[in-house]
């Protein structure tokens, strides 16, 4: 690559996409990289403020933005992505299905440390529908070293992005509150989540009423664990009342309990267990009346069959704070704003 005055440039060679912006109308690639520059092209250039171009001269040691951009696109392209056409040095990735979008924050940042390339992404974790925008990369200058994007190329073995498709699930809700078994009050909380679940087209196969005796709890539990269902979510009798026994109902199961409270807002009483590879979840009340809570940030990863650990629901309380607006719910975690 060498430069040289834009008057100069007539048969010269492109090595660089040149972007036209027009307030309002349009912002692209006027000429593109490879373009070959005729005499009528050089008004044209120096209206956009091109003076000087960067033309063509081969040199096997340096490696061109757009090719450095297909390098990077590798180490995180896996199933379920396409890719866009590269414009400016840039490749965009897109989702092909509806899944749960996933990052390998320590591989990502790795790249991103390396200095004269980036590879931005949406927030990982989260849901992501077929057409949306998963991540784009390229290099900040016009050429790199090979060397620094073999170095790069060798990061990692495994895609640095995925997308988990969702996984058809038959779930049972066991509804807990004597105040509801006993008819004192109207069931409000079950239509709620049965129209949660129906966001991931989940089947509710099994549903029962029960008062606050965590045996009788720990007996519904069991009963629907026997029909095979794939998840198991009891509402209501999470908090520190003396009469709130479904924490111990669950426990009593024989379910491994990860974590009984997180650090989310609404949602701090909630509860993630597994019996076996079934999760057990207990829901506390601000469920039902919430717009978004804990639930939504978990209940994606449990239909894509991603198990979550311990110390990835402590760290739901980054961005975990809901402020449940009409415009944009859990604004740091992906909720309700797009690309």
């Amino acid at each position: 690559m060498k430069q040289i005055k834009t008057e100069d440039a007539v048969g010269a060679v492109l090595c660089h996409d040149i972007t036209e912006i027009v307030r309002g109308v349009r912002k692209g690639a006027r000429f593109r990289k490879g373009h070959i520059v005729k005499e009528e092209d050089i008004p044209v250039l120096l209206s956009l403020g091109k003076e000087n171009l960067y033309v063509w001269e081969n040199d096997e040691t340096m490696m061109h933005e757009n090719e450095a951009a297909e390098v990077l696109c590798k180490l995180c392209q896996n199933d379920h992505m396409s890719t866009t056409e590269i414009k400016e040095g840039k490749i965009e990735l897109i989702s092909t299905i509806d899944g749960l979008f996933k990052v390998n924050k320590e591989k990502l940042l790795e790249v991103n440390r390396m200095g004269e390339m980036m590879i931005a992404t949406r927030n990982g974790n989260t849901v992501v529908h077929s057409g949306d925008h998963l991540a784009g990369m390229r290099i900040i200058p016009l050429v790199i070293k090979k060397e620094k994007m073999e170095e790069a190329s060798k990061i990692t073995e495994t895609p640095i992005l995925e997308v988990k498709p969702f996984v058809f699930k038959k779930a049972a809700i066991i509804t807990t509150g004597s105040e509801v078994y006993k008819g004192r009050i109207k069931d409000t909380f079950t239509p709620v989540i049965i129209d949660k679940l129906k966001e991931y087209d989940v089947e509710v196969v099994f549903h029962k009423l029960c008062p606050d005796d965590p045996d009788m709890v720990t007996s519904a539990i069991q009963e629907a664990l026997d029909t095979h269902v794939d998840i198991v979510i009891c509402t209501g009798g999470m908090s520190v009342d003396p009469d709130d026994k479904t924490p111990l109902a669950i426990k009593n199961t024989g379910a491994n309990i990860i974590s009984y409270g997180s650090p989310v807002l609404p949602g701090a009483m909630f509860l993630l267990s597994y019996k076996g590879d079934t999760p057990i979840v207990g829901l506390p009340g601000c469920v039902m009346y919430a717009k978004r809570t804990v639930f939504d940030l978990v209940l994606p990863r449990l239909i894509a069959n991603d198990p979550i650990t311990a110390d990835e629901l402590a760290m739901l309380g980054e961005g975990g704070l809901c402020l449940n607006c009409p415009q944009c719910t859990f604004p740091n975690c992906g909720f309700g704003k797009g690309w």
